[in-house]
């Protein structure tokens, strides 16, 4: 298929179409306001629902219930209103019914302010609401990307029965570059056994409630299922890209908007001569571990890149490094991420260590 020019926003959303979503709900908060924009009319010509809400927390619940139905069904919201769905993400989980979230990070904490940023990555990565309980999470870096994981991430939602959440930023969501749709398809709702439908006279009852009590024995078994599913998530989803990290003495861990800036200081720096590597985390969780297994001993220290002001991936690089290497932050609030910035941070790093 020939490439296209699209906003990241409006890309996401199509691609969602075309992997057989035919269920929306939102809410509208710069700067995903496009999604909600753009499956306002497009829903209609696929003979899906949009339904634009009274408030996100009623987003979250009506995708519950269509999920719930067996429609692939989405939500887009941003960073006060991914706080907002927090409780029907937990419900989600608890529930076992898979649905596609998106998140368009903004700056900030509370409301924060409608730029770019990255300032959601403790709240996409911990689980926000409560119980215990993990989401698998996409990071795309481009509009492309965007479309790609889209379609990807109902796939990966139903192979676990289980909400995933794509994380992109202001910066993705907002700007326009060329690129390639995948092929229109059509999901059945009535694919799985598991979902509730109308009843016939004499069929058995079909409900979905927290799977705690969904079991013979009294939810003995309830640990064993929990640890199976998020352990086998976390050996078989972890994704990531390296660049340049062979022989790097540093190496700038970044996701999203910042990555994009990062590759570009790797090669100003190797330019340079210095040996600047990156490794891009794709799923923030399951964050990618296994890439930092593969660091040879050449390696000094590591370089979180983010845009916020805490640093809040910091510890999870520290975790998959096994604390054997110093870990470093820099980050812009107001202002972009900063090739010469970084070049500038890794040669005071190369100084010292």
């Amino acid at each position: 298929m020939a490439k296209v020019l699209m906003k990241g926003n409006e890309a996401l959303a199509e691609s969602c179409l075309r992997a057989g979503c035919r269920f929306f709900s939102g809410y509208p908060i710069t700067p995903q306001t496009e999604i909600l924009e753009y499956l306002c009319w497009r829903m209609d010509e696929v003979g899906g629902k949009c339904v634009q809400t009274e408030s996100e927390l009623a987003g979250i619940n009506m995708l519950l219930g269509a999920a719930a139905a067996g429609a692939r069904s989405l939500t887009t919201t941003s960073g006060p209103g991914f706080s907002l769905k927090q409780e029907g993400i937990s419900y989600l989980c608890a529930s076992d019914v898979p649905a596609v979230i998106v998140d368009v990070q903004r700056i900030g904490c509370g409301l924060g302010d409608i730029f770019m940023g990255q300032g959601d990555y403790w709240q996409l990565t911990r689980g926000g609401g409560h119980g215990d309980y993990r989401t698998l999470v996409l990071a795309p870096a481009s509009v492309q990307e965007s479309v790609d994981l889209a379609a990807e991430a109902f796939d990966l939602s139903e192979k676990y029965r289980h909400p995933v959440i794509i994380a992109t930023d202001a910066t993705i969501g907002q700007m326009i570059e060329p690129v390639e749709l995948p092929e229109m398809k059509e999901h059945d709702i009535d694919k799985y056994d598991w979902a509730i439908r109308p009843r016939k006279e004499g069929e058995p009852q079909r409900a979905i409630w927290n799977r705690y009590w969904d079991w013979e024995d009294g939810g003995h078994k309830y640990p064993e299922y929990i640890l199976g599913k998020y352990n086998a998530m976390k050996e078989d989803e972890q994704r990531w890209e390296e660049v340049e990290t062979e022989d790097a003495e540093i190496i700038i861990v970044a996701y999203g908007t910042s990555s994009r800036v990062a590759k570009s200081a790797v090669t100003r720096a190797r330019k340079e001569g210095i040996k600047l590597g990156l490794i891009r985390p794709i799923t923030l969780w399951p964050f990618p571990e296994k890439a930092f297994s593969n660091a040879g001993s050449q390696v000094k220290a590591y370089l979180d890149v983010e845009m916020n002001i805490l640093g809040q991936m910091k510890d999870d690089i520290i975790l998959a490094d096994g604390n054997r290497h110093p870990v470093e932050f820099y980050g812009e609030y107001w202002d972009n991420i900063n090739e010469i910035k970084i070049v500038d941070k890794v040669k005071e790093m190369l100084a010292r260590y």
